[in-house]
């Protein structure tokens, strides 16, 4: 198990730690790693997409009236990695977006440090698109179940970032900006076409989950798989989340491995 909580500072293998312990009115983000003998191509966007995705809320910045306004919002991702949102109308930052839709947001990845400067960061530029798509809102609703609650209302719609570049800051000294073509990855069709039936196959085989949770040294019951993409799959219990850090090739794969029962350290 490794915790997301900012090891990146050291290298992009943590150290590890003691099991996090969370109340459940908090929320816990834990990320599992390829084990060190075993590290991925360690580029700055490989480590951004790392922080990225094990997010599920961000600092949302929008324009109003020349001024920088920022937002905590709600984030899912597409498959690629671009950057998905559900806001109201009524809310400034939809306002700001519909006058001009230029946006960044502030993905946080550290959690649990002492000096939290020094841990990892990313910022995403890009421009806030509503979009019409059952499959990216119920990728969305994936996420962030609670939201099944408001997502109906009128007023309430997707959009999706369309990347610029991003910038992200790995600790004291390890700067970098992340142009598009390197931040975004192009997924597999069969994530897209078989997301849903892959889900559902794998949350009704307890064995699937748990070989996910023991992987990760999750501790609870109640624990289940709410998104698959080529770098990994992710996991919620109530307000906890929690990725597994793994390579697939296509949605396929997601289910193969995960029906061994046991995740490979090696």
């Amino acid at each position: 198990m490794r915790e997301q909580t900012t090891r990146f500072a050291r290298g992009f293998n943590p150290r590890a730690g003691r099991p996090v312990a969370a109340p459940e009115a908090t929320v816990k983000i834990v990320l599992g790693m390829p084990p060190a003998d075993h590290p991925p191509a360690e580029t700055p966007a490989f480590r951004a997409r790392a922080v990225i995705r094990a997010a599920d809320r961000a600092a949302l910045a929008t324009l109003q009236g020349g001024w920088p306004f920022a937002s905590l919002v709600l984030v899912a991702l597409d498959h690629d990695a671009s950057p998905l949102l559900l806001i109201s109308d009524l809310s400034e930052h939809a306002k700001n977006i519909k006058a001009d839709p230029r946006v960044s947001l502030l993905f946080d990845g550290t959690q649990g440090l002492d000096d939290p400067l020094t841990g990892p960061r990313v910022t995403v530029l890009g421009e806030a698109t509503p979009v019409v798509d059952a499959r990216l809102k119920a990728r969305f609703l994936a996420r962030h179940p609670s939201a099944e609650f408001y997502a109906g209302f009128a007023d309430f719609h997707l959009h999706q970032v369309r990347v610029t570049r991003a910038h992200l800051v790995a600790g004291f000294g390890r700067i970098h900006w992340v142009e598009v073509r390197e931040l975004l990855v192009t997924p597999d069709g069969s994530f897209a076409a078989e997301e849903a039936a892959v889900l559902a196959a794998v949350n009704a085989d307890p064995k699937m989950v748990n070989a996910a949770v023991r992987a990760l040294g999750l501790e609870g019951d109640g624990w289940r798989i709410t998104g698959i993409d080529p770098e990994g799959l992710d996991l919620r219990r109530a307000g906890s989340v929690a990725r597994l850090a793994l390579p697939f090739s296509n949605a396929g794969a997601v289910q193969n491995t995960l029906a061994h029962g046991e995740i490979s350290k090696s």
